[in-house]
């Protein structure tokens, strides 16, 4: 039996499931928030770093809470645990790349942050886009590219315009 909450089904009325699910969705609607809000503000100390580890710290709730989802449902969902496992590393390895300086730290930190960007909407339009308005009419395939065919052009621009990523 499943349940349904704005249009979305959710396969499961098992009162510790879908407690999950509500926790998933929140940190998940969280980290996409706070996501834009550090891609949006200025690089520098202050808003940046303080959306950035917010939404670091929300894609790891989100990360946790998909692992046990997908436990629940692994031929359903073995899929969506893959894009978080690599969202989750991409994140981690910009955020590694930042706080410890390593060499090419600002072309690593934009790149690992956007791709995990990019991953957390795929995983999300890979498991919501046949119940969202617009995107129910597109052929599955465009829940894959999408995201990417938006957010690697924004990932070149970054790296393009930020002067510490054109130093040599």
């Amino acid at each position: 039996m499943s349940t349904f909450v704005a249009g979305i089904e959710i396969p499961s009325r098992d009162p510790a499931f879908l407690t999950l699910v509500a926790l998933h969705v929140l940190v998940g609607l969280a980290g996409t928030i706070t996501g834009l809000g550090a891609m949006l503000s200025a690089k520098r100390s202050g808003r940046h770093p303080w959306f950035g580890t917010i939404y670091y710290w929300c894609l790891t709730g989100v990360f946790v809470t998909a692992g046990a989802l997908a436990a629940v449902r692994w031929a359903e969902d073995y899929h969506l645990i893959i894009l978080g496992t690599l969202s989750f590393a991409a994140a981690h390895l910009g955020r590694t790349a930042r706080r410890k300086r390593w060499s090419n730290w600002v072309k690593l930190h934009i790149t690992g942050m956007g791709t995990s960007y990019i991953l957390l909407l795929t995983a999300f339009y890979m498991d919501n886009g046949k119940s969202l308005p617009l995107w129910r009419d597109l052929p599955p395939v465009a829940y894959w590219l999408v995201p990417a065919v938006v957010g690697v052009p924004v990932i070149v621009c970054a790296l393009l315009r930020h002067p510490l990523a054109r130093a040599r």
